[in-house]
């Protein structure tokens, strides 16, 4: 006598199959006994209440509120231009990778990290230098961009003879 092809995998599977088969015509069944046809237009419409809120119950026009649409701002308000000197920004570089070509300033007003790229840097800088800066907003933030080192003017020392600028100033007392 012959074996029986089917093995217990097969019939399990079958199994699987069929139940899947009966719980997909229940659901159809059931979708058909609670669908309602028939709805009139104002049955279906859903309204938006004065919070944003969904509701089936029309808005009360006792409360309807005009508003032109010169008054909607779309998007992001214009900002007023900054003058020129408010673009220059003082800081102190606190991070700086040469051989990645990025770094860090350090705002000396706001005190806010500013990241810097090697292409927005004009002199050879490093850690500690102070510069002058002005920021773009790229994707990712605020950048620093146009970078220069801070020219500080140094105080000449005054060569003039100590001893002359004392006579100069004090009198002469009268000999006797």
């Amino acid at each position: 006598m012959a074996k029986s092809q089917e093995t217990f995998s097969k019939k399990e599977k079958e199994k699987l199959k069929l139940k899947k088969r009966k719980e997909k015509e229940e659901k159809r069944e059931e979708r058909k006994a609670n669908a309602v046809k028939g709805q009139s237009l104002e049955e279906m419409f859903a309204y938006v209440d004065e919070n944003g809120n969904i509701t089936t119950t029309p808005p009360d026009p006792k409360k309807k509120r005009v508003v032109n649409a010169e008054d909607m701002l779309i998007g992001v308000a214009k900002q007023v231009a900054a003058e020129p000197q408010d673009l220059i920004r003082k800081g102190v570089i606190t991070f700086f990778n040469e051989s990645k070509g990025y770094g860090f300033i350090k705002d000396l007003k706001s005190q806010e990290s500013v990241f810097v790229h090697i292409n927005g840097i004009l002199d050879k800088v490093k850690e500690g230098d102070k510069v002058t800066f002005e920021t773009e907003m790229t994707h990712k933030g605020a950048s620093a961009v146009k970078v220069k080192l801070e020219i500080v003017e140094k105080v000449k020392p005054v060569t003039a003879d100590v001893t002359e600028a004392i006579t100069e100033v004090s009198p002469e007392k009268p000999t006797e």
